[in-house]
């Protein structure tokens, strides 16, 4: 038996081991080959299509790569967390979430996933204040001082709207009532855009919804913002006062959006999307987008992300038992 190695058996061998010693980072680099799903467990027209869309728009000019969204709204985004968590976990299933998912743990008690042990925080997005709009047909107060004193003579006569039972809007909702010990009715709807639409067309009153959704609306003159939450006014609308102007200093609420991916995600894939993610909302275009919407993008590692997060939840369990909200 010939025991020796032919010129191509040395290369084929030598091919073979600089394709396996290079495999993490040949995967990396071709990360992506194909379109990337995105659940956005809203239906369209809300917060996190207002950041989602623009966001997938720059992914695809950057990687030549569609970001593709896929609606899934219901149950407080809760539905479309579910679908999500049991997602390949290969880099190519993505869930952009909001603080409404550091929420549901405190209102859904019977959750088939855990935000904290079934994804991987990737980073932050956006965040903004909360805002509070009203109709203007409906509510026709010139400010929030003379708003507060027509909801305290008539308890019970106003509604406001939410994204959802458990949601940012639903708490923030709670909060103001306790706070200024108002009674306002509650209405959830399957997402935030389906809550503007009534808001906007007049089926309901009013609102406290995160300033992304709600921007071009109140620019347009849709809708009338009374107030901001938080210590100070934001720079996209100057004429709108702060909570903290308006007597409510400890009124501060932040909707804000993140991104995951289900447990087991490659660290090489995890790593690519959060620098393109990065890269796409540091962009000119992005941050112009993110500005005119109020928002910002407060760029945290993922460790910082997760802790963020773990903290958040921690703080909406206080507000829930506090409140007494209740879903409905």
């Amino acid at each position: 038996m010939n025991h020796s190695l032919s010129r191509r058996d040395v290369l084929r061998a030598a091919a073979a081991a600089g394709a396996v010693s290079l495999t993490p980072f040949a995967r990396a680099q071709a990360w992506p080959a194909k379109p990337v799903m995105m659940v956005v467990p809203f239906p369209a027209g809300g917060g996190t299509d207002a950041f989602g869309r623009p966001l997938a728009a720059q992914f695809a000019k950057q990687t030549g790569k569609q970001l593709v969204i896929d609606n899934k709204g219901g149950a407080g985004g809760t539905v479309g967390a579910s679908v999500a968590s049991r997602a390949a976990a290969d880099g190519y299933n993505l869930f952009m979430g909001a603080v409404h998912h550091t929420i549901a743990p405190s209102m859904y008690p019977k959750l088939d996933y855990d935000l904290e042990k079934d994804f991987i925080p990737l980073t932050l997005v956006a965040s903004v204040p909360q805002v509070v709009v009203v109709n203007p047909r409906r509510i026709e107060s010139p400010n929030f001082k003379e708003f507060l004193e027509l909801v305290r003579r008539n308890p019970g006569k106003y509604n406001y709207a939410s994204a959802g039972s458990g949601t940012s809007h639903h708490l923030a909702g709670e909060l103001f009532k306790q706070q200024t010990k108002t009674f306002i009715t509650h209405i959830p709807y399957r997402g935030a855009g389906p809550a503007l639409q009534d808001l906007i067309s007049g089926n309901v009153d009013m609102m406290f919804d995160g300033l992304g959704s709600s921007a071009a609306h109140i620019k347009g003159g849709r809708i009338k913002a009374l107030m901001v939450s938080g210590a100070k006014r934001n720079p996209a609308f100057p004429d709108v006062p702060s909570a903290a102007e308006v007597g409510l200093p400890d009124y501060t609420v932040t909707t804000w959006y993140g991104l995951w991916a289900p447990k087991g995600t490659p660290a090489d894939a995890q790593a690519r999307i959060v620098e393109e993610v990065r890269k796409a909302v540091t962009s000119d275009e992005l941050k112009a987008i993110w500005a005119n919407q109020g928002a910002e993008f407060p760029n945290l590692s993922q460790q910082q992300f997760a802790s963020f997060v773990s903290a958040e939840v921690k703080r909406w369990a206080g507000v829930v038992k506090a409140s007494g909200a209740k879903l409905e």
